[in-house]
């Protein structure tokens, strides 16, 4: 096959979770620039609306899905109506998700809950969907949005880091479960990455200098920048089709480096 072809995702339904903004909505813009066929949720009738019409306006006939990802019957309910608009799933990507940055030892333990089943077990319950259809297919992509608190511990992210940990472990089981059925799971590690959640950290003080996280990160990371949700679009499209057919169970971090650096001397 032509390596241009390879990246094809022409006839593919490809569901996102997440999907109405930031680093999910760019994704799903990447895999129907690819040629797949786009589905997404989120928990909102206001962001549901804004979402289709930002998609529209990129030429994109999206199809929306107000769904909590922790309820298995929603999510059940959510698979059967793409599978009726446009098909079975053939690519999942897992990137709803939520943080909380509260010391461990202020978090209670319902925070810590939330933020695992959100980030963990919605996962879980996504993959669980849409596996039997991938089976009996004999082909299927799933891709979940990991972080480098996989991989790093941060103050305050207990939960988050606990629970993006497990989620690179389900990815490489969902591997090793079901490679054998040509079914490719694999994760995306964002590094830090300039959304309208992280602009708070990017602005300019009152003196003019850098926001001293903004600082932080600039320093810890190789490439000097930020990232942004476009920097995660040629990965996706990777991860999502034929190219990656021999790929699984990894974790592609795409963080500018950070995770190689040790960090400026002082």
């Amino acid at each position: 096959m032509e390596a241009n072809r390879l990246f094809s995702l022409e006839g593919k339904v490809a569901l996102v979770t997440g999907g109405a903004y930031g680093i999910g909505f760019a994704i799903g813009c990447a895999l129907s620039e690819a040629g797949a066929k786009i589905a997404f949720n989120c928990r909102s009738s206001e962001h549901l609306e804004k979402a289709l019409s930002d998609y529209a306006e990129r030429g994109i006939d999206a199809k929306g899905f107000i769904c909590d990802v922790t309820d298995d019957s929603q999510v059940n309910e959510m698979i059967s109506g793409i599978r009726k608009d446009l098909g079975t799933v053939d690519i999942l990507v897992n990137n709803a998700g939520i943080i909380k940055r509260i010391p461990m030892t202020e978090m209670g333990a319902n925070d810590f809950r939330e933020v695992v089943d959100i980030d963990l077990v919605a996962p879980f319950i996504m993959a669980k969907a849409v596996l039997p259809d991938m089976i009996e297919k004999g082909h299927g992509k799933i891709i979940n949005i990991c972080s480098m608190m996989s991989e790093l511990g941060r103050e305050t992210v207990s939960a988050y880091a606990a629970a993006k940990g497990g989620l690179k472990m389900l990815t490489k089981n969902i591997a090793s479960e079901y490679g054998k059925y040509n079914i490719q799971c694999n994760g995306i590690g964002p590094g830090y990455i300039a959304t309208p959640q992280t602009a708070p950290l990017r602005e300019t003080q009152p003196d003019g200098s850098r926001h001293p996280f903004d600082s932080f990160i600039i320093a810890k990371t190789p490439a000097e920048r930020w990232g942004t949700p476009n920097d995660l679009k040629g990965p996706a499209v990777f991860l999502a089709s034929e190219a990656s057919d021999f790929v699984n169970g990894h974790i592609l971090y795409v963080d500018g480096g950070i995770l190689a650096y040790i960090g400026k001397q002082p």
